[in-house]
């Protein structure tokens, strides 16, 4: 059937499809889920090298990680060349537009997870992600509270931070920064603020790197989500799972509440249209990392060595 987005018209075959086996969705479900929170997914997606996670039989099949653009895109779809230390390079999906999601629909693609740097300058990050990764034995109340004391330090900061559910079983915090500085020196910002949070909630809270290390009843801080060319799934990004879960911005007056597993493509439309995109302001001011690379500095932490 022909989807029209816009100006553009979208093909999509194997409508019927079912993507999500828990409640029988299609692949047409995931396009008007889509479809539903444009706004939203093309903000969070906007001008970035963005890998594709692919799923060409439905989430029960094979997963496919795609950063290369196929020969045979429409001549609208945009690209970004990024190159890899390999000496090797490619050039990703880069949407501007919903069409461009719904044709990454059309090509199998379940999950977005976008560099947290733009094309005009693929190098220098303009976003600092916090994810608070619970390991196996830690409950999503110690979530709730670490998100809480992550608030505070960036209100002392002076910074607005932007919650989301992960999609699975932590949250992620998004943080637009001046494009100032490149990879390494977000991700030692982002150790800094780590440690910062691990001492204030000692319990609860690990910046252990090796997993085999870490107590598993805590919440790792992972810091290294800033690290050069590592992904997360974006907001509105719906997670590869037969439950068809997303990835859902929320307000800080809603973490006390949320249950992230009931954010799905059958009920964050409504949401959508009623709340709109809770993370619109997201662009409105970007911030500076000064203070926690003072941080970092005062506690002699080198970002490569951790």
């Amino acid at each position: 059937m022909e989807i029209e987005v816009g100006d553009r018209t979208v093909r999509v075959s194997n409508p019927d499809r079912v993507y999500f086996p828990a409640r029988g969705e299609t692949k047409l479900d995931l396009v008007r889920y889509y479809l539903a929170v444009g706004d939203g997914i093309v903000r969070a997606l906007r001008e970035r090298p963005c890998m594709l996670h692919r799923f060409p039989s439905g989430v029960s099949g094979e997963k496919v990680h795609q950063k290369r653009v196929p020969n045979g895109a429409p001549d609208w779809l945009q690209t970004v060349r990024v190159d890899f230390p390999s000496g090797r390079h490619a050039y990703e999906l880069c949407v501007t537009h919903p069409a461009d999601v719904i044709w990454a629909v059309q090509m199998s693609t379940v999950e977005f997870h976008p560099w947290n740097s733009r094309r005009a300058d693929t190098e220098r990050p303009d976003e600092w992600r916090i994810d608070l990764d619970p390991m196996p034995g830690c409950s999503f109340s110690t979530v709730r509270k670490v998100a809480h004391t992550v608030r505070e330090i960036l209100n002392e900061l002076g910074i607005t931070g932007w919650p989301k559910t992960s999609g699975g079983q932590g949250m992620h915090v998004y943080v637009r920064i001046e494009p100032r500085w490149g990879f390494q020196e977000v991700r030692r910002a982002a150790l800094a603020f780590a440690r910062e949070v691990e001492r204030r909630m000692p319990d609860e809270v690990t910046t252990t790197w090796w997993r085999k290390d870490r107590d598993p009843s805590k919440l790792f801080v992972d810091y290294n989500q800033n690290a050069r060319d590592h992904t997360i799934a974006s907001a509105y990004s719906v997670r590869g799972v037969p439950e068809a879960v997303v990835s859902t911005p929320i307000g800080w007056d809603e973490i006390d509440d949320v249950e992230p597993r009931e954010f799905t493509i059958a009920t964050v439309p409504a949401r959508f249209a009623e709340l709109g995109d809770l993370h619109a302001g997201i662009d409105d001011t970007a911030y500076s990392l000064d203070t926690l690379l003072e941080w970092a500095d005062r506690d002699g932490l080198d970002a490569e060595a951790e």
